[in-house]
């Protein structure tokens, strides 16, 4: 009797994974690119700094800066009439004593387009210096659900007057 149980649920626990392997088994690949405009200073501000202790002006080299972003990011950033088609919402913390590198948290919720509804997770350590940094994407949400993958920064314009940027990303993610 106690063969017969046991072996009953064997063989439900097979059926269940193989039926939910089944399910998962064809991924699919996505590659965009998307162009971040940053606002860090102005009324319109994407970009702000999260307060600190007071040992000085806080700037995006200074170990332990906190900044908070809600960036809008366009796919053709050449058509200035291009629609917002998602948000880059996140904190980034410069994590490295020289500044060289911050902790990137970032949700991308997109908003308009074909992944309306949908969030790309991205995090990791990002490197400030160099000319196209790089983190991981840890999750998604909506069509990227059970997403990884890598994210690529490369700023192609910063105006510290005005504290405007664009920062071009290539994403490319698996996802179910």
């Amino acid at each position: 009797m106690a063969s017969i149980k046991i072996t009953l649920s064997m063989l439900l626990f097979l059926t269940i994974f193989t039926y939910s392997q089944a399910k998962l088994r064809h991924h699919k690949e996505t590659e965009m690119t998307l162009y971040y405009k940053d606002y860090a200073g102005g009324p319109n501000a994407t970009s702000i700094p999260i307060p600190g202790p007071s040992t000085g002006p806080l700037n995006f080299t200074m170990f332990g800066a906190m900044f908070v972003v809600d960036d809008p990011a366009v796919e053709d950033i050449e058509d200035a009439s291009a629609p917002i088609i998602a948000r880059g919402r996140g904190v980034y913390i410069i994590s490295a004593l020289d500044g060289s590198h911050a902790q990137l948290l970032m949700s991308v919720v997109f908003i308009n387009g074909k992944y309306k509804g949908s969030t790309l997770e991205i995090q990791g350590s990002y490197a400030q210096f160099e000319p196209v940094a790089e983190a991981a994407v840890v999750g998604g949400t909506g069509k990227f659900r059970l997403a990884r993958g890598y994210a690529t920064y490369e700023i192609l314009s910063y105006d510290p007057v005005s504290g405007y940027s664009v920062t071009r990303s290539n994403i490319t993610v698996l996802h179910y």
